[in-house]
């Protein structure tokens, strides 16, 4: 008896230990999240942001490869060689010689090697321009790297905004699918029990439980829905893909108001990343057109140099320094360097002509954002209104009903109609914050400023 007792035991404690273990994994897949932790996580797992950092960087070494260009030019060089003893016949006539009877002619020396370094160092003085403006390009090149970045960044906070919102909207429908199914199943109940009693048509419990199912697939369609929503969006941060977010909704009923059309145009303008970034590149370009210039001027450059040779038993040289200007002017660049500025010179021009086309496409953007916001907020008050019909159209139907003065058909129209008012409403609440935040990304500013 007492071992019956105790395995009893064990297998309570075994019981426990899972409920508990399996709470623990059902936290863990549970978390709450508010929107500016959503920015933050976005922000931080971003692939799109760290590729824009890589390029940033990349600009930055363009820099100090253009600033490096100032610095000398260093070169050294060495050579070892191993030589024979070559066969020379020395025939030089001269009547002293053969008079005496002495030979003139003295022997070769023995040599087996050679040796000789050599090191020469160059300092651009001036070279028509082409290091100062190649920096000022370049300066203005990772300028607009960055700037392309901020860029970057606010798209993947109004991206992530976009995903939070949308989420809230899948949950919302489920939330309300879901309570609208839980009535339908107690009005089925009670159709049930009235038929059974024959206070209501066979017909009129059939048409309560096809709403009822088609409310089951509702609420499976919903659920599809932000079982989909959330994995996205659990990617998009970073997190494993099996949490469940609770969001928190708590600036929804924000509905703050907005400057004029005219004020958001100049306030794009003043602010938008993307229409500084190409201002730095037709900057960039105009000293690149400098640079392509510089080809018409000579070159000036301060050089010193030292060589050391020695071969033995022959020959011997050290400290031969030697320092000096020099002037180089490549007379080819009168006719060539011509179509080098023609195209710098058609690539500002481009650009110029793209900074336009960015300004009309500001303002479209500015003008959608504008509208898209303030239809919102008026679709907010509609559907507001709607709600509060839709819940009075169902208590006057409802009520008709059960004294016998409306149909079956009528009270099932009236508890759809409060459901898609109550789901219209809530999608209206989030797509307003989200047209909101885009109208601010749109003027290239963060909300607040």
């Amino acid at each position: 008896m007492d071992n019956i007792i105790n395995k009893v035991n064990k297998l309570l404690v075994g019981c426990c230990l899972l409920v508990i273990a399996g709470n623990t994994v059902l936290a863990q897949e549970q978390r709450t999240l508010t929107l500016q932790q959503a920015i933050d996580l976005s922000l931080e797992n971003s692939k799109e942001l760290k590729v824009s950092d890589s390029k940033v960087k990349q600009a930055l070494a363009s820099l100090q490869e253009a600033k490096d260009n100032r610095l000398p030019d260093i070169d050294i060089s060495g050579q070892y060689m191993r030589v024979n003893k070559p066969n020379v016949d020395f025939k030089l006539q001269g009547s002293g010689s053969e008079e005496s009877g002495e030979g003139s002619g003295s022997e070769m020396p023995n040599v087996s090697q050679a040796m000789f370094g050599m090191a020469t160092a160059s300092l651009p003085i001036f070279a028509g321009g082409k290091i100062t403006n190649g920096i000022a390009s370049a300066k203005y090149l990772e300028k607009a790297a960055e700037l392309d970045a901020e860029r970057n960044k606010q798209e993947v906070i109004q991206n992530t905004i976009a995903a939070y919102y949308n989420l809230y909207k899948a949950q919302a429908a489920v939330k309300l699918v879901t309570e609208n199914l839980n009535t339908s199943k107690q009005r089925v109940k009670d159709f049930a029990n009235m038929e059974a009693n024959g206070l209501v048509a066979r017909n009129d419990l059939l048409k309560v439980q096809l709403q009822e199912s088609n409310l089951e697939l509702a609420l499976l369609n919903a659920e599809n829905n932000e079982k989909i929503t959330n994995f996205n969006f659990d990617l998009m941060l970073g997190l494993d893909e099996s949490t469940r977010l609770v969001l928190d909704t708590t600036g929804l009923s924000v509905k703050p108001q907005v400057k004029s059309l005219a004020d958001w145009e100049s306030l794009a303008l003043d602010n938008r990343a993307d229409f500084k970034a190409l201002s730095s590149r037709q900057d960039a370009a105009h000293a690149n057109v400098k640079v392509a210039k510089g080809s018409y001027y000579p070159s000036f450059a301060v050089s010193a140099g030292y060589v050391g040779i020695n071969v033995p038993h022959a020959l011997t040289v050290t400290n031969a320094l030697n320092a000096g200007v020099g002037l180089s002017y490549n007379l080819a660049s009168l006719y060539k360097a011509g179509a080098k500025v023609k195209q710098a010179k058609a690539q500002e021009e481009q650009l110029a002509w793209n900074q336009e086309q960015l300004k009309d496409g500001i303002r479209i953007d500015i003008h959608k954002a504008y509208q898209d916001y303030t239809q919102s907020l008026k679709k907010i008050q509609v559907y507001e209104k709607a709600v509060e019909q839709a819940n009075e159209n169902y208590r006057i139907t409802k009520n008709k009903y059960d004294n016998s003065l409306a149909t079956t058909t009528d009270l099932l129209d009236a508890d759809v109609a409060r459901l898609q008012a109550g789901i219209d409403y809530e999608y209206a609440k989030a797509d307003a914050v989200v047209a909101y935040n885009k109208l601010y990304e749109s003027a290239g500013v963060s909300v607040g400023e």
